[in-house]
């Protein structure tokens, strides 16, 4: 089975080019709603095409596509904490994260899970002009948590824009990597395992990023505004996977120039 996930950046031509690859199954964020034309070929979990929150422009949210008839999905409906019942997961923020249990023709069924930190502002009071991460990555990863059933044997798949650094070197902040790491920490802690993508499964950083450490194996999968493909410095998308999958689970940043895609994220390409 092959998995994509992919921060689309709230553009259209990625659906275009979803359609063109051999993938199962898509895990996206930022997405925005498929053209009629690609919806008519796809199925995708249901829900407006926006994510909560005060930025009413948030016309994008995660999503869970089945881009194949090898497989089948059946959707987790999310909705916000207050209303949720109990088939129903509950979410800090709607939009955030999409799931579905996901079943092949000749496979064990397993649940697959597309997440996306927003970023955010510290309270007015601290007149801080920080924009951070973590905190959102937290209440996800609090969401997902309710996925989890057991200690061992469960089978879950995670992947997304977390917009977090993973390790740090010797001219960052310790504060900063203390904090993002505590993400890392937590997942671990629920039995989802870190599987990448990291090096030798996309191209690394050229030139070096001074934050992380020579033997970091991180890969960049995201370039800022005046950056392209070609300079990009930073890994902010990751995988995670149950105990039960992980050792069958190859993850790999498609972060080569040419095959980058129309989006300021590569996608993450994630075999079993």
């Amino acid at each position: 089975m092959k998995i994509l996930s992919w921060n689309m950046a709230h553009r259209v031509d990625p659906w275009y080019q979803l359609l063109d690859t051999d993938a199962d199954l898509a895990l996206l964020q930022e997405a925005a709603e498929p053209p009629p034309e690609v919806a008519s070929r796809v199925e995708v979990n249901p829900g407006a095409w926006q994510t909560a929150g005060a930025d009413a422009q948030r016309k994008w949210r995660t999503a869970v596509v089945r881009l194949s008839d090898r497989i089948s999905a059946d959707w987790i409906k999310c909705v916000p904490i207050a209303d949720a019942g109990s088939e129903e997961l509950a979410v800090c923020l709607p939009g955030t994260l999409a799931a579905a249990r996901v079943t092949s023709s000749d496979g064990e069924p397993f649940l697959a899970v597309s997440i996306y930190s927003v970023w955010g502002r510290p309270h007015a009071s601290t007149g801080s002009s920080w924009i951070v991460s973590d905190a959102s990555a937290h209440r996800v990863v609090s969401d997902l948590s309710a996925l989890i059933g057991s200690q061992h044997g469960h089978r879950v798949l995670v992947a997304g824009d977390f917009n977090i650094l993973h390790g740090y070197g010797e001219h960052s902040s310790p504060y900063w990597e203390g904090r993002y790491e505590t993400v890392f920490t937590r997942m671990e802690a629920l039995g989802l395992r870190f599987v990448g993508p990291q090096a030798p499964n996309g191209r690394q950083a050229d030139p070096w990023p001074v934050e992380l450490p020579r033997e970091s194996k991180n890969v960049p999968t995201f370039y800022y505004a005046g950056q392209g493909p070609t300079t990009a410095t930073r890994q902010l998308d990751y995988a995670f996977a149950s105990r039960a999958l992980a050792e069958n689970v190859k993850v790999r940043a498609m972060n080569d120039p040419e095959e980058w895609g129309p989006s300021d994220h590569c996608r993450l390409e994630i075999e079993f």
